[in-house]
């Protein structure tokens, strides 16, 4: 395991010992939005530290292709195998919209297999093996996260 992988992932993991939202009074739906963007941007740098501290090599982040809707989170390989990896972070004690993994409905899947066809297209990648993650976070306020990792989560 790479010891500036370790390094960095220790870092980011004890900044995150109280949990990866900010606490703040009641706002808007303005400002709650932008806190839950914060949260997942948060989200996915946590999941692409710890990914990297276990032995995931990322080729890109935040995929997108102009003119189609939707993005690919993390694209790495892990070992041989590329890995698309969907980051779902869910902060606060509250159920209200289940698990993180919840969120990634059979319409999110589909956008998720359209952009990773893409991302093979435009890579010219065609004989290696790949995979759909799923890492689920659950931030808990005063806690650490709580990380899932779910891979091979669905097929196309």
């Amino acid at each position: 395991m790479p010891l500036f992988a370790r390094l960095i992932f220790g870092l980011v993991n004890f900044a995150a010992r109280n949990g990866l939202a900010e606490t703040a009074p009641a706002e808007s739906a303005t400002g709650k939005k932008l806190r839950a963007r914060q949260t997942g941007i948060r989200g996915e740098t946590f999941a692409y530290w710890y990914l990297r501290r276990h032995g995931y090599i990322f080729v890109a982040r935040n995929f997108t292709v102009p003119g189609i809707k939707g993005e690919l989170d993390l694209v790495g390989y892990d070992g041989s195998v590329l890995a698309f990896v969907e980051v779902k972070t869910r902060a606060g004690e509250s159920k209200e919209f289940g698990s993180p993994e919840d969120a990634v409905t059979p319409h999110k899947k589909d956008v998720l297999v359209r952009m990773a066809r893409q991302f093979l297209l435009e890579r010219r990648i065609r004989d290696t093996p790949w995979r759909f993650d799923i890492m689920a976070i659950e931030s808990r306020p005063g806690r650490r996260p709580l990380v899932r990792l779910h891979k091979d989560a669905f097929s196309s």
